[in-house]
Formats: C-alpha cells, sequence, structure tokens
C-alpha cells in the first residue's frame, strides 16, 4: 500500500485562461503562480480551504459531446470534482446570485448537493455538511 496523505492538486486543462481564472477566482481561488501558460505549464490557483487546482493550457482541440460522461456512451476518464461546503443553502444562494448556473441536485441522507460547471463545461459537485459516501460505505461496512 502507498502512504498516501492527500490529493496534492488537480488539474484541469482548459480553453479560455481569462474566463476560467475569473471563475475560479469568483469561487474563491487566488491565482498564485504562472508556469507559463502558454507553453503548456500550469497556472497554480489556491482556495483558502488548501484546495489546490492547476489550469493547464491552452486547450487545442474541441471538447467532445461526451466530456461530462452523461451521455449514452460512457467512456473512461474523470466524470467530476466534488468539495464539501460549510452550508448547502448559503452555497446555492452564492451561486444564483453570482449568476452561475445549477445543472443537478441530489440529496442523500440529509446531505444536500449542487452542480455547477466551469466555463468548459468541467463539472464541480458542491457536497453540503453530513456524511460523505465515504462515511456512509464505512458505515455500512462495519455493521
Amino acid at each position: 500500500m502507498l502512504d498516501i496523505r492527500n490529493f496534492d492538486h488537480i488539474g484541469i486543462r482548459i480553453s479560455n485562461l481569462d474566463a476560467s481564472v475569473a471563475f475560479y477566482e469568483l469561487l474563491g481561488f487566488e491565482l498564485i503562480a504562472d508556469g507559463g501558460y502558454d507553453k503548456g505549464h500550469p497556472l497554480v490557483m489556491l482556495h483558502p480551504s488548501g484546495i489546490n487546482i492547476n489550469l493547464l493550457g491552452p486547450a487545442t482541440a474541441k471538447a467532445g459531446a461526451n466530456i461530462l460522461m452523461d451521455e449514452l456512451e460512457k467512456y473512461p476518464g474523470i466524470t467530476h470534482l466534488a468539495v464539501k461546503v460549510k452550508d448547502a443553502e448559503a452555497t446555492e444562494a452564492f451561486v444564483t446570485e453570482k449568476g452561475i448556473t445549477i445543472t443537478g441536485r441530489r440529496e442523500f441522507r440529509g446531505t444536500k448537493t449542487i452542480f455547477i460547471r466551469d466555463p468548459d463545461r468541467n463539472v464541480l459537485e458542491l457536497v453540503g455538511p453530513g456524511p460523505s459516501v465515504a462515511q456512509l460505505i464505512a458505515e455500512h461496512v462495519h455493521n
């Protein structure tokens, strides 16, 4: 077994530097380094929570219809990034106030979740307080 501590960062390929940086800044991320975006190196953005994203680009091809994995054909790959938020209602109010479209909702055992998309249609799941899926699975296994 590897002694993994946590995710270090998440890399997201983008097609429009200004639109993507503005979107993630709206969510509270700060641009802390430009590793050479025009040469395919990351823009490093850090959130006060400690989440680090690397925006990579520029994309050289248009995204296909199946980028979100929500089409009938399912290909391997990452479908979304899920982050816990402190308050589901306050998060939804913020997203709505900022004009970000909510593209999905889910409630599971008291945990409210909304889904939004960045300018390149990458899905972010904003998970409200309550047990995580991993906690629910662990409880199920131990019962």
